[in-house]
């Protein structure tokens, strides 16, 4: 078995930390730096920190703040939110960002997805794809934070961000996210199914046991988590030992 990945996902509004049911609803859950910093001390193997209102409010991602948070960190970076051409992805990858998560700006004008990854490198380009479950029990891709339908399946649209030439895919269930009943494993395995280039979990972690069905049943290569970690619940050590004592590898 490869090495599976814990990654602390910082949705930042406003500045803060916020966490939030269903993308809405959200309460504020702490300092996007301080969580940034103890995340990167306390073992995650990579952070991402999401600027979610920047595209819904047409803005740009808050590269100030992105910057201060490289700077505390020593694992790698992934930042979305209000990415919407090249020049947004060069400015991110020049202040220390590792890796960019794009959703909406693809699912519009799937070329950037080419462009970038010829540019910059496959690895740095994540496909972020929102989905929630439609009425014939496949999944729809959601955009502009989940208030859109793209009138696109999660899957055939896996498939085709592969193709193009995206590194990694960021699926984040919504029916799951927020409610730490689960990630959504069918989602994340019938994605995983279709592509070959790892897939990051997202959306419903609420206990190790969670973590652990959907990097095994699931198939996915990174656990993606919020609030077990924000409100302290569980450690990232208490996750990896978790997971390591049922046989998954993971970095210590």
């Amino acid at each position: 078995m490869a090495i599976k990945k814990i990654i602390p996902c910082l949705d930042v509004k406003d500045g803060r930390v916020v966490k939030g049911v269903h993308f809405e609803d959200l309460k504020v859950a702490g300092d996007g730096i301080e969580n940034a910093s103890f995340y990167s001390k306390e073992g995650a193997d990579e952070i991402v920190f999401l600027d979610i209102s920047a595209t819904i409010e047409g803005r740009k991602t808050m590269v100030d703040l992105v910057k201060k948070v490289a700077k505390v960190v020593s694992i790698p970076l992934i930042v979305g939110g209000g990415i919407r051409n090249l020049e947004d992805i060069e400015e991110l990858l020049s202040v220390g960002v590792n890796k960019v998560s794009i959703n909406t700006a693809v699912v519009k004008d799937s070329s950037l997805i080419k462009n970038a990854s010829e540019k910059f490198g496959s690895e740095s380009i994540i496909v972020a794809i929102d989905a929630k479950k439609v009425e014939d029990g496949t999944w729809g891709v959601y955009i502009e934070s989940g208030k859109t339908p793209a009138g696109l399946d999660a899957i055939e649209w896996a498939k085709k961000a592969e193709s193009l030439g995206a590194g990694a895919l960021l699926p984040t269930s919504i029916d799951m996210d927020g409610t730490k009943e689960g990630y959504d494993i069918g989602l994340t395995r019938s994605i995983k199914e279709a592509v070959e280039i790892p897939v990051i979990a997202s959306g419903g972690a609420g206990t190790l046991e969670h973590i652990y069905e959907v990097l095994t049943e699931g198939k996915a290569d990174a656990a993606l988590c919020a609030s077990i970690f924000h409100y302290r619940e569980y450690s990232i050590e208490e996750a990896k030992e978790y997971l390591k004592d049922r046989g998954v590898e993971v970095r210590i």
